[in-house]
């Protein structure tokens, strides 16, 4: 008893000496990637903005509240359209703070912030020069907030058609984005098509070559500079006239996009995607589709602040529109980087909703964006929660994108919500019935996506076995594994060996009960 106590006494001794001897030292500085440039002080709760730099949040709700955009020294303009929390930075933050000792940084007060913000603002002296004063600018910003663009919808005499496996408007451009039919490609990337002449041209993400974007030394590019000299005009007509060359220029110039794909092209863009006039909208949305086909764009034009723009579209914008903007997300969701953000900006539920759209270019789009977005968990999360799974699964039912739709859901059941919704939402009595009335009929890529869906529910689930059997599925996927593909036949032959197993270990587990209760072992225990 005695020496434990010395024991702890040594030990509490020497914890104590260290403290005394880092209190001596004092504190030590945090790094400067932990300082808020607005606030000055460590971040309590970094966020990202969509021209990619990391602040305070509070720093970025009194910016956008004052209207106040701080100047930078380089790079694009600051764009706070949303934000994005930064979770490994305030990971590394907490970590720093328990490792010297310093205390964890509180959430800034917001009057104190504000104070800050409103010294770095030109005031009333300055604004014979042009400057805004901070009262005008929250008049502006409330205005703005208040009566946002208005987006008519209209008819549109020509609706976008598909061709084999390739999408194109009736005009036979080649704006939207199509994959290569895969039954479940949950490694492989589809190949984004794009054609300058009559022979079509693939070209896969993974091989293309990151650097032919421009350094940022390089000179200005007259024809960059002219166009945005022309999407920034007034005049209507020149607007459509510069929106019409951009989309003419990035459809059959493939090695122009990366050089055009600028900040400031972007963001003289990104107004006219919700321009109530058909012709510049529609040239505008499928403008982004083909500067979105090169892959070291792709990051490019979501920091810029397009995604909240191609979701407005896809709300409510004319009917090519919406199908070029859903082609857009589709593309942009090629990118990893891009996957969280695009969902965290609120993309998830649009894209739901135009899977029922008249257009067969834009439902397709939906999925693909769809499935791509959910390879991510906070997106399948996020889906599970808008209540998606009984929707995508009435859809299969009807057969409705089936296929994609068994993509979808296929990502969805790899979630432990999206398991106990699909169980909940009588999900394998659905896709038991497709896989009865799919056979024979030659739907092969629904028949393995609808396998790939019950296999992936089946992982660790103990209500899988029995709502099989009330549905019953044995019979089912006794047959698939007798004549359906080889990727479909290896599924089905593995759900049947784990259900063979569970009753293997069910019957022992019975068996070694009854000779438990014959040995009278129970009454001598009792």
């Amino acid at each position: 008893m005695g020496g434990n106590g010395k024991h702890r006494w040594i030990i509490s001794f020497s914890r104590a000496s260290s403290l005394s001897l880092r209190s001596k030292k004092g504190p030590r500085e945090p790094p400067k990637e932990f300082i808020c440039p607005i606030s000055g002080s460590m971040m309590s709760d970094p966020v990202i903005v969509s021209s990619g730099q990391t602040y305070e949040r509070v720093s970025v709700q009194v910016c956008k509240d004052l209207g106040f955009c701080p100047p930078l020294e380089t790079g694009p303009p600051l764009d706070f359209t949303a934000v994005i929390p930064n979770l490994a930075l305030k990971s590394a933050i907490s970590s720093w703070c328990e490792s010297t000792g310093a205390v964890h940084p509180p959430p800034p007060d917001y009057m104190s912030v504000e104070k800050l913000v409103r010294r770095k603002i030109p005031y009333d002296g300055e604004a014979s020069s042009g400057t805004i004063r901070v009262s005008e600018r929250e008049l502006l910003k409330c205005v703005a907030e208040n009566y946002p663009p208005v987006i008519r919808t209209q008819a549109v005499s020509e609706l976008a058609q598909r061709v084999g496996d390739r999408f194109c408007s009736g005009s036979s451009s080649e704006e939207s984005v199509i994959v290569a039919e895969t039954p479940l490609s949950l490694k492989k990337r589809p190949c984004c098509y794009s054609s300058s002449s009559s022979s079509s041209e693939f070209f896969d993400f993974e091989t293309l070559n990151p650097t032919q974007t421009l350094s940022p030394n390089a000179e200005p590019n007259p024809e960059e500079e002219e166009l945005v000299l022309k999407l920034r005009s007034r005049d209507v007509f020149e607007q459509e006239k510069a929106v019409s060359s951009l989309r003419n220029i990035s459809k059959t110039r493939p090695a122009s996009r990366a050089a055009l794909c600028t900040s400031r092209l972007l963001s003289a863009l990104k107004p006219l995607l919700v321009s109530r006039y058909i012709s510049v909208q529609v040239d505008a949305t499928a403008s982004v589709v083909n500067l979105s086909l090169e892959a070291t764009n792709k990051t490019k034009i979501v920091r810029a602040g397009t995604v909240p723009y191609l979701i407005d579209v896809l709300k409510g914008g004319f009917s090519e529109s919406q199908g070029h903007a859903a082609g857009a997300l589709f593309s942009l969701a090629l990118e990893d980087e891009n996957k969280m953000a695009i969902g965290a900006l609120g993309a998830l539920q649009p894209l739901l909703h135009a899977l029922r759209s008249e257009s067969q270019q834009t439902r397709q789009d939906s999925a693909l964006a769809l499935y791509h977005l959910t390879l991510m968990n906070i997106n399948r999360v996020k889906l599970v929660m808008l209540n998606a799974i009984p929707t995508l699964l009435e859809m299969v039912r009807s057969g409705n994108l089936a296929s994609r739709v068994l993509l979808i859901l296929c990502n969805l059941a790899a979630c432990a919500e999206g398991r106990t919704m699909m169980l909940d939402s009588h999900g394998i009595e659905i896709l038991i019935e497709l896989l009865r009335e799919g056979e024979g009929k030659g739907l092969e890529s629904t028949i393995e996506n609808c396998i790939s869906a019950l296999f992936t529910l089946s992982q660790g689930n103990f209500r899988f076995r029995s709502l099989l059997k009330e549905a019953n599925g044995v019979e089912v996927l006794k047959d698939v594994r007798k004549q359906g593909s080889q990727r479909a036949k290896d599924k089905a032959k593995r759900m049947l060996e784990m259900m063979s197993e569970r009753e293997d270990r069910l019957r022992g587990r019975s068996l070694e009960w009854d000779l438990f209760l014959e040995s009278g072992e129970l009454r001598q225990s009792q």
